[in-house]
Parts: C-alpha cells; structure tokens; sequence
C-alpha cells in the first residue's frame, strides 16, 4: 500500500500473528459480537480478515451463510484458509478501499482490529456501505491506539523513551473513540453507536510475554538494535509494568468499537 508506513508493519506470519495479536482479537472480538448482536445465518464481510481470527469467531458465534474474507497478505490468507474448516468462507486478496464485492451483496460487514491501517479510513468505510444490503450493519473495532490501549503498550512506552518509537498504523488517529464515532456517523449510516472494550489477556510467565512481544512488527526491529545490557534493562522496566495474578501474568488491551446501518 502507499503510505510508507504501512511497509514498517507487515503482518507475513500467520502462527506468529496469531499468537502475538489472535488471541487477543478473540476476547475483544467477543465482546464486540455480543454489543452487534447480529442476527443467525447472515452473509458477512470480514474486511482485513488477516489469519482469519475474526472469521472463525464468526462461524462459532453467528451460523454465517457464507463470509466473504478480504486481505492484501498472501500469507496471512494462506494461514487463513488453512485453519478455515467450516467450509462457508472465501479468501481474496484485496484492498479495503477497493472491495472485490459486488454491490449490496451481503448482510454485514466488520474491520476487526483493521480500520487503523487503511490509508482512507472514509474511503474504506463508503467501500463496507456498498456491498452491504439497505438495513445491514457497518461496524469495525480497532486498538485505542494512541491513548495507550494497544496491548503492547508498556514495550512501547520504554521504547519511545529511548528514542525508537514504534511504528504507529498510518491512520492510527481514527481509532480513537471520538474520530470514529464521527467517522460513522459522517458516512451517513444510521443508528450509530460507539463503546469502549477492554480485555485481558493471561500468560504463564513474564518469559512468554516477552517472547510473544517480540513477535510484533512494530517492536522487533527496535528491540534487535539494543546492545545486551540495554535489552536487559528494558526487560526489566517492563516486567516491573505488569500485573501478576496467581503467578501469572495479567495484562489489558483496550479498543474502541462503531457500529451503524445502511440506509434503505
């Protein structure tokens, strides 16, 4: 895609995905499921679909039809398909400002963990209006980025004070709750909601934190450029960050959600 850093996060490892940001989209996607409360048996858009986390969320929860599922990673649809089972979804490759849909042909589509990416957030958004059916449901969630809600904020935090800010999505500021609300509600859907979720998620040590950590995009490359004694140290003040519950460690993500009809 065209902003430059977009190519700085690039998600090309379907099991690394899923264990570094998947099991956390689970829990929020849960959540955000429950908030839609969709109706059984409806023919979704899953927009970004990636490893297909999302996707599969759908099949457990919402007796899908059939899930059109939209990604520009070869690898990541590679990944999806693979642990795709159900046998009702079909991967594309393609760009959420550009569906490969056709129009009003199907009854709902979600960005999950997505909207942040698309270099046209309205544009991406005019794109789940078209080929959703008049009375269907638009609706994304996505990391309170900015505001500290991204799950792996406290990596982030030490090492922006070292002078190596991660790499932020190029449209991270649209996921905040107040410039996505406006972003729906200026489309021109209707109904439209907003809420905040925030989740946790537990790991059996801070070892398997930290190793999962490493496993994003926006943090490897940072961390690789550390001297040992540095590394070390950064570990550290991370580690001090954390909650341990029952000898394990607890952490939190926070995302903000927008859901709204298309008028017919």
């Amino acid at each position: 895609m065209a902003d430059s850093t977009e190519h700085q996060i690039r998600f090309t490892d379907g099991a690394g995905y899923e264990r570094m940001m998947g099991l956390w989209s689970r829990p929020v996607g849960e959540v955000f499921l429950d908030w839609l409360a969709p109706k059984q048996g409806l023919a979704w858009a899953d927009i970004g679909c990636g490893n297909g986390a999302f996707t599969e969320l759908l099949v457990d929860r919402c007796a899908p039809t059939s899930i059109a599922g939209i990604d520009p990673s070869p690898e990541q649809l590679s990944y999806a398909r693979q642990r795709h089972t159900a046998g009702i979804a079909q991967f594309t490759q393609g760009s959420a400002m550009d569906l490969p849909i056709a129009d009003a042909s199907v009854d709902a589509a979600a960005m999950a963990l997505v909207i942040f990416f698309v270099p046209e957030p309205a544009k991406g958004v005019a794109e789940m209006m078209r080929i959703v059916r008049p009375g269907g449901s638009v609706s994304a969630y996505a990391w309170d980025f900015l505001d500290g809600g991204f799950p792996w904020e406290p990596v982030h935090e030490e090492l922006r004070a070292l002078g190596l800010p991660p790499a932020a999505p190029p449209s991270a500021p649209i996921a905040r709750l107040d410039n996505l609300t406006r972003l729906w509600q200026d489309s021109g859907l209707q109904q439209v909601e907003s809420r905040i979720i925030t989740i946790e998620r537990e790991f059996p040590s801070f070892d398997d934190f930290w190793a999962t950590a490493q496993l994003a995009p926006t943090m490897a490359h940072a961390l690789k450029t550390l001297a040992p004694t540095q590394l070390d140290e950064v570990r550290e003040r991370v580690r001090a960050k954390l909650e341990v519950r029952n000898g394990k460690i607890v952490h939190w993500g926070r995302a903000n959600a927008a859901k709204g009809i298309v008028p017919r």
